[in-house]
């Protein structure tokens, strides 16, 4: 599946688009992560929860659950917001 990586991310990937597998969202991100290695502890904390800046969506429908199943020919766009004042 095609997965679209936010700026802040880049320098783990080097690249906006990049192509990982997995039946889940979990199985995708550690997928990821096995191909750019520090990459879903950004995403996903301790508690194997999404952290509170990252957005996860599949089409216009956001997730919020690592057990979300996807489909192989889905497009994941990660969302990383940004904070401060």
């Amino acid at each position: 599946m095609q997965v679209t990586i936010p700026s802040p991310l880049l320098s783990y990937t080097g690249r906006r688009d990049v192509q990982a597998t997995g039946a889940t969202v979990n199985a995708v991100l550690r997928d990821l992560d096995r191909q750019y290695p520090g990459l879903r502890f950004r995403m996903v904390d301790e508690q194997d929860q999404l952290r509170l800046h990252m957005r996860l969506f599949v089409g216009q429908q956001e997730l919020h659950d690592l057990a979300t199943p996807l489909a192989p020919d889905a497009t994941l766009h990660i969302i990383q917001a940004l904070s401060g004042g």
